[in-house]
């Protein structure tokens, strides 16, 4: 052996070139708004999945209660908890996100995290968020944040 690096099979090093020129040419496309079925999603009670970056670069996914604050995506989690940490140091991330009553319906939405908000506003927020999922105010009057995600890009599909 000659400690030289083996050559790709046929094919994987054009797809890779063509794949990252691809990605060179796509232009991120700043939205106004959130499309009406991507919404709707958000609107109902549905969970959501929030994946944010690991200080190694790997994916973190864990599931959420959402909401919508204007046309920015709200969720709520403990200021000290995995997630929130992620976003301290790279506040891009992705949700995704299925109806409860129809679950190939679905959206995906990636963004940033543009406001951290605590204390009354935050409460205010989680409250609305707690009686869309449980008819009731959020039960745990612990340490917690709301985060707004404003989307960069959204698509929805419907499956079957």
């Amino acid at each position: 052996m000659s400690g030289a690096v083996p050559e790709p099979p046929y094919g994987v090093r054009e797809m890779s070139t063509r794949l990252a020129e691809r990605a060179y040419q796509r232009t991120e496309i700043t939205m106004s708004e959130l499309p009406e079925r991507v919404r709707a999603l958000f609107e109902g009670p549905n969970f959501a999945h929030v994946a944010t970056v690991l200080p190694d670069g790997s994916p973190h996914s864990v599931p959420v209660w959402v909401g919508l604050e204007g046309d920015r995506i709200a969720f709520l989690t403990g200021p000290e908890s995995r997630k929130a940490r992620n976003i301290e140091q790279e506040p891009r991330v992705a949700i995704s996100i299925n109806a409860q009553d129809q679950p190939y319906t679905m959206a995906q939405v990636r963004g940033r995290v543009t406001e951290c908000l605590e204390g009354a506003p935050a409460w205010d927020i989680i409250d609305r968020i707690s009686r869309k999922y449980t008819g009731k105010p959020y039960p745990q009057r612990t340490d917690r944040v709301v985060f707004l995600v404003h989307p960069d890009r959204a698509l929805d599909r419907q499956f079957a």
